[in-house]
Parts: structure tokens; C-alpha cells; sequence
């Protein structure tokens, strides 16, 4: 199967599969709604499958492109180059909060999509919801089994440390599935685009994310375990049963106000 796609050689080491079928692409621009002043931002916009559409509506599009042949072929695209702010810059790394303009627009929060390498798919998310507080919305094409993870909850077979802490920044909603055939190369996975809506405010109280990431990640990393011994290490039986948490439960059984209160114990027992 050719790699290659609009004289463009899909490149492994950054997980590049070029989306080019159009009732996909309509169905995706169609549920971002871009609309013409937004803070609109593109992560890995490849060959422009979808910034092309999206810059037909609006007059400025920013986006983050770490292939420098891609973002040479972008800042030279004949029809839209005049409306891209093209920053060639890894995503993971780049501090999206610069897109804020803090004097002339303060509140001029983000929307942020893309066709996400499914390779770094996970820990960009992560970096993402670190600037939940300037987003207004994201829509990304991902792997669908990792869609169905951000979409699970509690007692679901596939609920895990992502589900937990994406819930604790936003709510998760699958909006358009995408068949393997809609890219090339094709992949072997089927795929979805999920749209993440920040919370307004924090679903629950929490002292300190990093001991709910702590507490989450040791509870599903034996999470065959009961959580009496998957965290033995951080809270004893005692302490649960005094949080009303029975220390028989799996970590698929717990809510995130369950791993709130458990991670807000570990926090108050090592201040």
C-alpha cells in the first residue's frame, strides 16, 4: 500500500496517516462548527485535509506542525497561507497558552482539533488538559478504542487512568466514527473524533492533581488487585472504610469522587 499521499511520503516516526475522505471531512468541520473570530487552533494539520475547510470559513488559523516539510508546504499553500499562523513546534512541548492574547483578548479562549498521531495521542491530551483553563472546547480523531477509554465510566471494562483524570477536566463525547479506509495509509485501527468540553468548574473537590494521578495510576496498574492491596501503599483499610470505601473493590468500581476522596487523604496525610 502507498505511503504516499498529495507528493507527501507519510512519515513513521511521527504516526502520520493523511485523512482525504470528504463525507468524513465534512462530518468532522461540520461538528467542530468553526465560526469566523474564534481562537481556532490545529494540531498536526499534515496536508490540510481539514485546515483547508476550516480556513474556507474563517479569516486566522493557528496551527502546530512539527513535520518542517509540512509547515513549509503550509506557509506556501496557495490559497490560505495568508490566514495560518503556522508554529512548527512539537505539540507536547509547546506552551498553548501563548495563543491567549492577555490585553486586547483575555477571554478569547481556545478551540483546539486535530487528526492526532496515535502514537503520542495520550500524553498530548495530558499537556492539553494542563491549559483547560483557556480552552473552550477540542475535537481530536483518535484511535476509537482510546475514545471509548476517555468516554468510560466506572464498573465499564475499559475505564481506567484516562477516563478518570480526562473526566476530572472535561466531559467526553464521541461525535463521528471514521472508517480505517478514510486515511492513507490506511491503519489498523478504527477510528473516532471525540469533542472534550473543560469543565466550567471541577466536578469534585480536589487538594492536589497529582496525588489524584498518583492514586489512580497505582490503583489500575494491579488493577486485578483489590484496592485494599493495589494501594496499601498510600492509604490503609482503616482509612478507607472511614471514607465509606469498602477495601474489597477493584479500581474499575471506583468513581472519580471515590478516587477524589482517597487521593484528597494522601494529600492531607503527607502535607
Amino acid at each position: 500500500m502507498s505511503k504516499t499521499h498529495l507528493g507527501h511520503t507519510a512519515r513513521k516516526r511521527f504516526g502520520q496517516n493523511f485523512l482525504f475522505d470528504e463525507y468524513v471531512i465534512d462530518q468532522i468541520v461540520s461538528a467542530i462548527k468553526p465560526e469566523n473570530g474564534q481562537n481556532l487552533v490545529e494540531i498536526g494539520p499534515g496536508l490540510g485535509a481539514l485546515t483547508e475547510p476550516v480556513a474556507e470559513i474563517v479569516d486566522k488559523l493557528n496551527v502546530v506542525e512539527l513535520d518542517r516539510d509540512l509547515a513549509k508546504r503550509l506557509r506556501e499553500h496557495p490559497f490560505i497561507q495568508n490566514k495560518l499562523n503556522v508554529i512548527e513546534q512539537d505539540a507536547l512541548k509547546f506552551d498553548f497558552s501563548n495563543l491567549i492574547d492577555p490585553i486586547t483578548h483575555p477571554s478569547h479562549k481556545l478551540r483546539v482539533f486535530g487528526n492526532l498521531p496515535y502514537n503520542i495521542s495520550t500524553p498530548l491530551m495530558f499537556h492539553l488538559f494542563s491549559f483547560s483553563d483557556c480552552i473552550d472546547d477540542m475535537h481530536f480523531m483518535l484511535q476509537l478504542e482510546v475514545v471509548k477509554r476517555l468516554c468510560a465510566t466506572h464498573n465499564d471494562s475499559l475505564y481506567g487512568k484516562l477516563s478518570v483524570m480526562s473526566q476530572y477536566y472535561c466531559s467526553a463525547t464521541p461525535v463521528v466514527m471514521v472508517p480505517p479506509s478514510a486515511f492513507k495509509p490506511a491503519p489498523k485501527v478504527e477510528s473516532a473524533v471525540v469533542r472534550l468540553v473543560p469543565h466550567a468548574r471541577p466536578p469534585v473537590e480536589l487538594h492536589d492533581i497529582s496525588s489524584l494521578s498518583l492514586v489512580v495510576g497505582s490503583a489500575f496498574n494491579q488493577r486485578r488487585k483489590t484496592i485494599r492491596n493495589s494501594l496499601k501503599k498510600l492509604i490503609d483499610e482503616t482509612s478507607l472504610n472511614h471514607l465509606d470505601i469498602d477495601a474489597e473493590r477493584r479500581a474499575q468500581t471506583l468513581s472519580l469522587k471515590e478516587f477524589s476522596a482517597i487521593a484528597n487523604y494522601v494529600y492531607e496525610k503527607n502535607s
